[in-house]
Parts: structure tokens; sequence; C-alpha cells
């Protein structure tokens, strides 16, 4: 496995081996004891997918309290995958880091606890598959404004198709203190 570090400090671009011939290929999508020598120690307790048309934009998503570091990838298409700071005094706070996840890149995107997750489809469709932390809790549930103009995403597509939660989520700037996770270095 090949491991890119992004700008934002822990989150990381998982690019794995993969063994090809004429028959199709194969490839480790996860291995604990790789991960936790990269610095990703993580238990996963739920996994999901889903899956989504072009141009839909799902996110920003996050939990506070309890909240979820996520290991992302794409099975069939191909999203823009991207990631915000959101943690309390961390020196990177607002800033995103983005990767084009597909198919055929077969590359994985881990996203820490104290991130903000979105994603949008390039292709006619994506199936999106992402193992989590920590459970979902509805109760903690919560998200930031995909086009919030202090973070500046430079996002491929110019009027995504969203849910209703998604495109009325508040700015960053309005979230208050305690609605945020902090830093710890």
């Amino acid at each position: 496995m090949k491991w890119i570090e992004t700008d934002l400090s822990g989150c990381m671009i998982v690019e794995p081996q993969v063994f090809g011939d004429a028959r199709g290929f194969f490839y480790e999508s996860y291995n604990a004891e790789k991960y936790k020598n990269a610095g990703i120690d993580r238990n996963f307790v739920q996994s999901n997918v889903s899956r989504s048309a072009r141009g839909v934009l799902r996110g920003l998503h996050y939990q506070w309290p309890n909240p979820q570091g996520k290991l992302v990838s794409v099975l069939e298409g191909e999203v823009y995958d991207v990631a915000v700071d959101i943690r309390r005094g961390s020196p990177t706070f607002g800033r995103w880091a983005a990767v084009v996840l597909s198919a055929e890149n077969k590359r994985h995107f881990w996203i820490p606890e104290g991130f903000a997750h979105g994603f949008a489809v390039l292709s006619d469709f994506a199936t999106f598959t992402y193992q989590c932390t920590a459970l979902y809790d509805g109760a903690a549930d919560a998200g930031i404004r995909w086009n919030d103009a202090d973070i500046a995403i430079d996002w491929p597509l110019g009027a995504p198709q969203m849910s209703a939660k998604d495109e009325k989520a508040p700015f960053l700037r309005e979230v208050s203190a305690e609605k945020l996770p902090a830093y710890l270095p």
C-alpha cells in the first residue's frame, strides 16, 4: 500500500497494490496491521454503501459528540471526495483536502474523527462505501454548508442535487464552539 499525506494532518490517501491479469484484479482494501503501521489504529464498527447519480452532492457531514472516522472508497464510478477540518483550535481549521476516488484508481481516503466529509458524483452513478469508527448516532448528526464561502471548496460541479438537510446546513462560522470537536495535538 502507498500512503499519501494531505495538507490536513491525519487525512490520508491510500493506494492499494493491485494485482491484475486477463481474468481481472485483486487488491487488499484493508489490513489492520498495515494501517496501524501507517498511524491509523482504529476499530471499524459500521460499514455503509450508498449509490448516487451524476451531480449528486452528499455532505458536508459529521457527528458531534460521538465523532466518526471514515475510510471511504468507490466500488463503481467516480466521486470528488472532500474532508474539512472543523476541530476548534486546529492550525488547519476550516481548510479542506480533496481526492478523486474511482473504481478505476481504487484509492481510499482516510478521514479521521474531527473532520466534516462530503462527496460529489462525477460519473453517471457511483457506488460509495465507507467504514466508520463509531456507530451512526442520529442525535449527533450534524453538517456544514457545502458552499460555505469561508471554506471555499472548489467543487467540480455547479448546481448539485442534494437533500434539503444538506442544502440548509449552517455555515461553519454559525456553528457554536460546543458543537464542534476540539483539536488535540
